[in-house]
């Protein structure tokens, strides 16, 4: 029996095991795919206090060896279920149920698709989420970046390095990113930015070879070699749908303790319904809600 199981492994959910762990309690981690979340994509994390450059790699691994260094159990697998019983959380993987007291829930979010029928099928072959992930396929070629947020002006920094050309894909005529990032963008010499633009298509045969886009209500084609989609994110819920109340979006609810509507279960991070979505405010959301965990096992 755990007195907290933390499902997640990106800021929210190591820094909220980390606190745990400082106040002697029993906790696991679970993550199905990389300890340190959506941050290990990013080549340079500037805006993390303590250091002034830091790959989002490095930083992931630091905050997991602090939680294991501390004695926080990490698993690599998928939480499929959450039931509760009584007072006793029930958080089962494909082979295995565990229990728990308290459960934080910090699985945070997987990328938004475009949305159009042809891109299930470049999915692997032109069609990619993860610029740091599968930019090195791209050396010397063509790509498209389409999104306008923090996420796509720091693929495009990333592949105007790897790539001849970069063309910058943005719906609207300015950018959400940080403007010190779009600056950095603009001294590019191999970027090219498209504004006012939606894909409506994909082309290609075996692997994509052009993009069909409307720039102000005129269609044009945009050769190019791989798609990089930047479009946002969708909140990792689903297993919690019909469990606790979420948003119409599919966000998680939550009090100013972070504590859903189920006794025992808090959120953390960008899985729950907040306006700031930042690598610190992972962190804080982590630690709040471990406080408020430890203070309701402190009631048990």
């Amino acid at each position: 029996m755990y007195d907290c199981i933390v499902v997640g492994g990106g800021p929210a959910g190591l820094t909220a095991a980390i606190y745990l762990k400082r106040a002697c309690k029993k906790v696991a981690i679970f993550e199905r795919e990389v300890f340190g979340g959506q941050i290990t994509k990013a080549t340079e994390v500037e805006n993390y206090p303590g250091f002034d450059r830091i790959s989002g790699m490095e930083l992931g691994n630091k905050m997991k060896a602090q939680a294991e260094d501390l004695g926080v159990e990490c698993f690599y697998d998928e939480i499929i279920q959450i039931e509760k019983n009584g007072d006793v959380f029930q958080v089962i993987t494909v082979d295995k149920t565990y229990e728990s007291k308290t459960v934080i829930y910090a699985a945070g979010t997987s990328p938004r698709k475009l949305g159009i029928k042809e891109e299930e099928k470049f999915i692997g072959n032109g069609v990619s989420y993860c610029a740091t992930c599968d930019g090195a396929f791209y050396k010397d070629k063509t790509v498209c970046v389409v999104g306008g947020g923090n996420t796509a002006i720091d693929d495009a920094l990333y592949l105007s390095n790897i790539c001849k050309k970069v063309y910058v894909i943005h719906r609207r005529d300015s950018f959400r990113a940080e403007p010190i990032k779009v600056s950095s963008l603009k001294e590019k010499d191999n970027i090219e930015f498209i504004y006012n633009a939606t894909v409506e298509g994909i082309m290609g045969n075996d692997k994509v070879e052009a993009l069909e886009i409307v720039v102000n209500d005129k269609k044009m084609e945009v050769k190019t070699d791989g798609v990089f989609v930047a479009i946002g994110s969708t909140p990792n819920t689903e297993i919690l749908d019909n469990f606790f109340s979420l948003d119409a979006n599919g966000y998680a609810l939550s009090n100013h303790e972070l504590e859903t509507s189920v006794a025992g279960l808090f959120v953390a991070g960008d899985v729950r319904d907040k306006q700031v979505k930042q690598l610190t405010t992972a962190t804080s959301d982590g630690t709040v809600a471990a406080t408020f965990a430890i203070d309701y096992l402190n009631t048990l």
